[in-house]
């Protein structure tokens, strides 16, 4: 989808970071941006940020993890510009867990519900939309590159993101077999300057951990980590740069850049599992 202008972008966890970043780009491509986020206030000076630009853009109030509130979005979203074009489902968090046999049950299902079945509610809601609308579309979904690697003390996070990145490949197969004119790229990001450290802000009592969860150094230790090295991590508009153009050239992965650790993490897995060997630790604390 080479041509961006005129056209509308739906942005989830659009209140900040990677989702802000890729709002107000996508405005500034000349598309209407629906934005959605379960944080009212932050929503809502996004949305003032892009309406100053000129650009027009729409604040829904969304917890990704129900689907009547994707189907809320997309109503709204048809009704403010009568289309969808560019499908951004890129709400994540993270929780800070530990040993995977010591991490809570609460942590794996929030994590589960946000970063891998809020994509798949945002597919069921809107691909019907896309497909019926019979134009050219694209489909962004966010995963991370611990989709395509993996480390001790945070099992929850990476398998949700594991997930993320086989649903994406297998729809893109399901859509390109029915011959249908819309694109679906996974972004991958390395470290980034986002909140996604604090993300226990927005936890839902729902998914609260339960009194007879302990504590473990373990996992104050990742927490802090991520808190510390997100703060050193690549801006949010790279990545949404990145993830732009893979839009437009209907690129399916959005990688971290080559000869970065996480690139170097993903490979020797790759080769890991070519060469039939157990799996190799590599650190990745950085994005050098």
């Amino acid at each position: 989808m080479r041509e961006l202008a005129g056209k509308t972008a739906v942005v989830t966890g659009a209140a900040s970071g990677i989702g802000r970043a890729l709002a107000e780009r996508s405005a500034a491509a000349g598309m209407n941006v629906a934005l959605a986020d379960v944080e009212g206030d932050s929503l809502r000076d996004a949305v003032e940020t892009i309406e100053a630009t000129g650009a027009r853009a729409i604040g829904v109030v969304t917890d990704v993890t129900r689907p009547d509130a994707l189907r809320e979005l997309a109503n709204r979203t048809l009704e403010a510009f009568g289309g969808v074009h560019l499908l951004c489902n890129n709400a994540g968090v993270f929780a800070a867990g530990g040993a995977m046999w010591e991490t809570p049950v609460a942590d794996f299902e929030w994590q589960f519900a946000v970063n891998t079945m809020g994509i798949v509610h945002g597919v069921r809601t809107f691909v019907p939309i896309l497909l019926e609308q019979g134009q050219e579309a694209h489909i962004l979904n966010t995963a991370s590159m611990a989709a395509v690697t993996s480390s001790p003390l945070s099992a929850a996070y990476f398998s949700s993101k594991h997930a993320a990145l086989s649903l994406s490949e297998t729809l893109f197969h399901e859509l390109e077999q029915r011959g249908a004119p819309i694109g679906v790229s996974v972004l991958c990001p390395e470290l980034v300057d986002t909140r996604i450290g604090f993300a226990e802000r927005n936890r839902p009592e729902i998914f609260a951990r339960k009194d007879d969860a302990e504590d473990h150094p373990e996992r104050d230790l990742v927490a802090q980590a991520i808190q510390t090295f997100t703060k050193t991590g690549a801006p949010p508009t790279l990545l949404a740069d990145r993830a732009l153009a893979a839009v437009r050239e209907n690129r399916f992965y959005v990688l971290s850049p080559a000869g970065n650790g996480w690139r170097r993490a993903c490979e020797t897995r790759l080769d890991d599992i070519r060469a039939e060997r157990n799996p190799t630790f590599v650190a990745t604390t950085s994005n050098d």
